[in-house]
């Protein structure tokens, strides 16, 4: 479930990127980095599926954090690895604080995807409880 959740994740947000242009201003620009942190924490999910959803929260924030940090880091090797569409797509290319916010807002999307839909708990009122 958590992997095509994810892979629905990762198609979306290629599209955002795909189709900026024609998408309103602030969700072309914010999309993609808050389907990158949702992403983050349903990969997270897939892999480990015992996990709290509160370890889950925390574990894809602190990654997404020593990720947008690692920006602040420009060796040669690194800005190589940044200049191919995978590795810009998954390491970004300069630290933002715009950033870190739509990171919030992915990691609590996921938590929503999580709880309404991935895992929800049994016997409340439309599988939320």
């Amino acid at each position: 479930m958590f992997l095509a959740l994810a892979g629905a994740t990762i198609v979306i947000g290629l599209a955002t990127r795909r189709f900026r242009s024609s998408l309103p201003a602030a969700v072309g620009l914010y999309a993609g980095d808050v389907l990158w942190a949702t992403m983050v924490y349903l990969l997270a999910a897939a892999i480990w599926p015992r996990a709290s959803i509160r370890g889950l929260a925390v574990g894809a924030a602190v990654f997404a954090l020593v990720v947008e940090v690692g920006q602040l880091y420009h060796a040669p090797w690194i800005d190589a690895v940044r200049a191919t569409r995978l590795g810009g797509l998954v390491l970004g290319f300069g630290f933002l604080w715009s950033d870190v916010a739509c990171y919030a807002v992915g990691i609590a999307l996921a938590l929503l995807i999580d709880r309404v839909v991935a895992r929800p708990r049994v016997g409340a009122i439309g599988g939320i409880a």
